[in-house]
Parts: C-alpha cells; sequence; structure tokens
C-alpha cells in the first residue's frame, strides 16, 4: 500500500469545467490537491508519492448511476444481495464508481425482500459503492405503468411506507411517487422528513397537480418524457411543468429512443444544466449474453433498447453510463456537461456532498477514459483498478 498517489499528465474534469495538462495528488480516499504541469514539475513530494502517467488521459469523477435496475445478468429482481454485489463488481467497468439499486413496485413482502438484499450487501462491495435504494414505486399511476404490473402498486398508505424505511435501515434515497395520488401530500411530507428524495415519476398528473408536488418538495422528475403525462398547450401536464420551472430536475436517458436527441438540446435551451441527471435505467439484460432475456419477469428483446416481448412496450435502457455520456457528447453537448450530468449533479441532487466534484476534500472516486470514451482505470475507496484488478492502493 502506497501513502500518496499523484496522477499527472491528464486532463482533469472537474465538474465543472476542464483543466488541461494538470496532476491530481490523492491520499487517504481523498483528492489532496488539483495542479498544473508546470507546478507538478517544481512541486517537493515526498518519497513514498506513486507517480502515474495518465498519457493526455480524461480524470473525471466517478459517475454516479442514481437509477439503474441491473447489468450483466444481475439485478435488484433476483432479490438476492449476491446479485447486488455481481452489480457493484461490474459497474466500474462502464466507469461507475457508486450507484443507486433501483426497485421496481411488487407485493409488500417482496419489495421488503428486495429492500433487505440491497441493505445487506452494502458495506461488501468490491467494486461501485452502494449509495442505497431507489424506490420507482409502489405509489404510482395505473394509467402510466410502463412495464410496471398494475397489481404490484398500492394507494398512498404512510404505514406501509414506515414498513420499508424499517426495512431499509434509513438507506432510502429516492423515491419515485405519482403526485396525483390520494394522501400524497401527507406522504411526501412523512418522507421528506427522512431525507427521502421525492421523484414525480409513472404519473398523469395535471400541471396543477404537479405545483402541489412542488409544494412538498417533489422537485426531481424521474426519466423525464417516459411514463408521465405529456405536454399540450391548455395543459402543459407533468412534462410542461419541469420546463416551465426552472427549480424542477429531471432524469434523462440518453440512448437516443427513450428521448430524441434534439429535445435533448431543446431542453439545455429551457432548464438550467445542474437540474439535468443522466441514468442509464438499465436492466439486469443490460451486457447479458445468456439467452433468453428476462427482466421483471418478463421476456424482453433488445433493438437498440429493451423492449417487453409479449405487446412491445419499451421495458427499459440497455445503456451504460459511459455510452450514455459518449452519446451526450453526439448529440452535440460539450463533454465537460456531459459529465456535469454524469457526476456532479446526480451527486447534487441525491445529496451525496463528499462526491460528484475533483476538488480538495472530495472523495478520491475517479474514473479516467481515453477520447475514445474507452475506460483505463477506475478509483474507488483508495484502490486503483485497471481493468477490475487492484493496482495498488492508498
Amino acid at each position: 500500500m502506497t501513502s500518496e498517489i499523484c496522477l499527472h499528465n491528464a486532463n482533469v474534469l472537474t465538474g465543472y469545467s476542464v483543466m488541461n495538462n494538470c496532476a491530481v495528488l490523492l491520499k487517504d480516499y481523498k483528492i489532496i490537491d488539483v495542479f498544473n504541469e508546470a507546478r507538478f514539475a517544481k512541486k517537493k513530494f515526498s518519497p513514498d508519492v506513486k507517480f502515474i502517467d495518465m498519457e493526455q488521459n480524461y480524470i473525471a469523477p466517478g459517475l454516479m448511476d442514481t437509477h439503474i435496475h441491473g447489468i450483466g445478468g444481475f439485478g435488484t429482481d433476483d432479490l438476492s444481495p449476491d446479485s447486488i454485489l455481481k452489480m457493484s463488481e461490474i459497474l466500474p467497468r462502464y466507469g461507475v464508481t457508486s450507484f443507486i439499486p433501483t426497485l421496481y413496485s411488487a407485493p409488500k413482502k417482496e419489495m421488503i425482500k428486495a429492500i433487505k438484499a440491497v441493505v445487506s450487501a452494502m458495506g461488501q462491495e468490491t467494486g461501485a459503492k452502494i449509495l442505497g435504494l431507489h424506490l420507482e414505486g409502489p405509489f404510482i399511476s395505473p394509467d402510466r405503468l410502463g412495464v410496471q404490473s398494475a397489481d404490484s402498486l398500492s394507494p398512498v398508505d404512510i404505514s406501509l411506507m414506515e414498513d420499508f424505511l424499517k426495512a431499509a435501515k434509513g438507506k432510502i434515497i429516492n423515491m419515485t411517487v405519482a403526485p396525483e395520488l390520494k394522501g400524497m401530500r401527507e406522504l411526501a411530507l412523512f418522507c421528506v422528513s427522512k431525507g427521502i428524495v421525492l421523484q414525480a415519476g409513472h404519473t398523469n398528473a395535471t400541471y396543477e397537480q404537479m405545483v402541489e408536488g412542488m409544494q412538498v418538495r417533489i422537485l426531481h422528475t424521474t426519466h423525464l418524457f417516459n411514463a408521465m403525462s405529456r405536454m399540450h398547450h391548455r395543459d402543459p401536464g407533468a412534462v410542461g411543468a419541469v420546463f416551465i420551472h426552472p427549480e424542477m430536475s429531471c432524469e434523462l436517458i440518453a440512448d437516443g429512443i427513450h428521448i430524441n436527441p434534439e429535445f435533448i438540446k431543446f431542453l439545455l435551451r429551457c432548464k438550467p444544466l445542474d437540474k439535468l441527471v443522466l441514468v442509464t435505467d438499465s436492466l439486469k439484460t443490460t451486457k447479458q449474453k445468456k439467452l433468453p432475456l428476462i427482466a421483471n419477469g418478463d421476456e424482453v428483446y433488445l433493438d437498440k433498447c429493451f423492449y417487453r416481448k409479449s405487446d412491445n412496450v419499451i421495458a427499459g435502457s440497455a445503456l451504460t453510463m459511459i455510452e450514455g455520456v459518449k452519446n451526450l457528447v453526439s448529440f452535440g453537448l460539450s463533454l465537460e456537461q456531459a459529465i456535469q450530468m454524469a457526476s456532479t449533479n446526480p451527486a447534487k441532487i441525491m445529496r451525496r456532498e463528499h462526491l460528484g466534484l475533483i476538488a480538495p476534500g472530495y472523495d478520491a472516486d475517479l474514473v479516467i477514459f481515453d477520447k475514445d470514451f474507452k475506460i483505463k482505470y477506475t478509483i474507488i475507496n483508495g484502490k486503483l483498478y485497471k481493468q477490475g484488478k487492484t493496482i495498488c492502493e492508498f
């Protein structure tokens, strides 16, 4: 083990800007300093510093996926801690250093088992950090199900929510809800008191109902445009509320299917950049080679994204976070903007203040990739990985 690592000869994407020909000094799991090559040449280092030449590759804050159901044949619907840990192991290959496993709506016993599986896995990770849980239901609209099952939904029930919180040991970070449901105001106030970030999604809300939800801090949005009431000139709906109100933030699935790339560029003209969050909504079948492809109990097929085989309804994305970053750049965004959406913004919105920036005092969770978006290294919890193997620790 070495006490310090200096990553030099790099282009550093801090989370807000790019610094060319720079170095990053790491110690005790933290970022200690960021400086240019001129200072690097003059700086006096302790003799036990390990220097690693980044060969002009990019260093960015580790990518954070706040909406992911699975990858590589492992998912939250397996109801197994081992599957969650396999997700943790696989995700760094795609630049992800932290993630929030996302649970679909399910009957109470099954949902609690899924919650406990994630909680049991936390602290045992060998790869990406498990930050907590995202519950995508069960308090959502039967009119905007997507591929979720109507039988798994529940009317608003604070007692049920208390059971979820107890099973999660307080580890629920974010939750997708339909603002229009009866009793949602009381539930939202309860969740806010527990520090849960509320997201409007799978919702048929009118514009007025969205505004009422905003008043109780339902201020984030699940996979914008998808499974929500559409924008109309006489009723802006859920989508219109996001466009109209700058304080509303939103998830974007940048696979080119869930949202037309031109709409993403248009959204940038309407919304502050710091309100946009790249997610994958990836299923367990993402990067899975074995057939058949089964996700959340349904057989799916892949055609740029996943579709449920029985009715051709879009079932979820086959995207990875680094592919999403690459796509955003191909759509016309700058690399700095794409990284902010993939790292800095989700960390801020999910209140992970120690993540998402390359600056002194932040956790040294980093991703290094080349101009073709090929992952070279990831750094998580003081370990530097290359192709899944530990190179050194600090």
